[in-house]
């Protein structure tokens, strides 16, 4: 049995509506400037309300411009239609490095949040329940969906691996190449209907598919109670786990209750678990989090700790606090500590990063991640495959 499926009415790419997911950005000036520079930008669909001429309307109200920018990037050819179709993904880093996915659909009652849920979707992150609302909302709109969920796939990913760079050397040349701001190459090639497709779907679609990125949209496409939703399912092998950081723009008291040890140099994201860096415009420090004990795994790892330690405990602030921001691992160090010294933000916290193997473990465990604690890379990118909503 596979959980995964063909995309009945797909649009493809040709060309300039590439863009980042809309959740990976650290400050909405940048997807304002995106979007300036491309309004044909998927990112200009996904967030109408970070348009040059829309700054400070809601999201709601936006959502109308949401609707003619995707109309008029169809009637100007910037989409192609192709009906029935799994679509091989390619990524090429600079250095030579390839990853592999397949972009198809993912029936929705197979996610799983917990080990009494069934299902061999596994969602695995709490989420913040206003993202997810706008993300309804912008399909509900729209009638498509513009972003993929990355799905990891657990049992059969040396195989599937092995069959996707196989697809592709003998698909010819792809249907659009678009750039990253990272200078990897995102190539797409549609399949129909065949023995190719079938084995490709039996791959990525069997055995439990974690999600590395997109918990907000799966739950969209659960809110919204579409029987499926757009996915690229990848492997193992194309994949690694990146620094996820945080931002504290005011402090809202001293980090008392913390063991601070000063470092000798500028803070970085520390090499191995354990203690997190601090930086401020006094200095950076390197500071012990304690373990929680008689808990588990997951309360123990760093993100949880920091949320509970430094956040809660240190500074009583909650999760989602607005003046917290949770910056991936595309944003160096120097860049956070620029931030601080600027007077954007006032702390800066670099964590490190999770494993790929204790993501995995977590996962299959049916435990949940603490919330943005894993920055997969080289993520999937929006626009380039678009799957239509009343082709279910």
């Amino acid at each position: 049995m596979t959980v995964a499926h063909p995309i009945a009415h797909a649009w493809l790419s040709t060309g300039g509506t590439g863009a980042q997911n809309y959740d990976e950005f650290a400050d909405d000036a940048e997807i304002t400037a995106i979007i300036a520079a491309n309004p044909s930008s998927a990112l200009a669909v996904e967030m109408p309300h970070r348009a040059p001429q829309s700054v400070g309307r809601p999201f709601l109200d936006c959502l109308p411009d949401a609707v003619a920018r995707l109309q008029s990037a169809k009637d100007d050819g910037n989409y192609a239609p192709a009906a029935d179709v799994v679509v091989l993904y390619r990524i090429t880093a600079p250095d030579g490095a390839r990853a592999y996915g397949l972009w198809c659909m993912v029936d929705t009652d197979q996610i799983s949040t917990s080990a009494d849920e069934p299902g061999t979707v596994i969602r695995n992150e709490d989420v913040f329940i206003e993202k997810v609302r706008e993300r309804v909302a912008l399909a509900e709109a729209t009638r498509h969906l513009l972003s993929p969920v990355l799905l990891l796939q657990t049992a059969h990913g040396d195989a599937l691996h092995t069959a996707l760079a196989q697809a592709v050397a003998a698909a010819g040349s792809p249907a659009v190449t678009d750039l990253d701001p990272s200078g990897r190459a995102h190539e797409i090639w549609a399949v129909g209907a065949g023995t190719t497709r079938d084995r490709l779907l039996a791959l990525a679609g069997g055995g439990e598919l974690v999600v590395a990125d997109g918990n907000h949209r799966s739950l969209a496409a659960q809110t919204a109670g579409y029987p499926r939703f757009l996915a690229v399912i990848t492997t193992p092998e194309s994949v690694a786990i990146q620094p996820y950081n945080r931002l504290v723009s005011e402090l809202p008291g001293p980090l008392d209750g913390l063991e601070l040890e000063a470092l000798s140099g500028p803070a970085g994201v520390p090499a191995a678990g354990g203690r997190v860096h601090l930086y401020t415009r006094d200095g950076s420090w390197s500071a012990a989090l304690p373990r929680i004990e008689d808990a588990g795994v997951v309360d123990n790892l760093d993100h949880a700790l920091v949320e509970r330690r430094l956040f809660a405990e240190a500074l009583g602030l909650e999760p989602g606090d607005k003046r917290i921001t949770y910056v991936g691992g595309d944003y160096p160090a120097e860049w956070l500590r620029g931030e601080v010294d600027a007077g954007r933000a006032e702390l800066a916290v670099l964590i490190a990063p999770v494993t790929v193997d204790d993501f995995v473990a977590v996962n299959l465990a049916r435990q949940k991640m603490p919330r943005k604690s894993t920055w997969f890379t080289p993520k999937a990118r929006a626009g380039l495959v678009v799957a239509q909503l009343d082709s279910f």
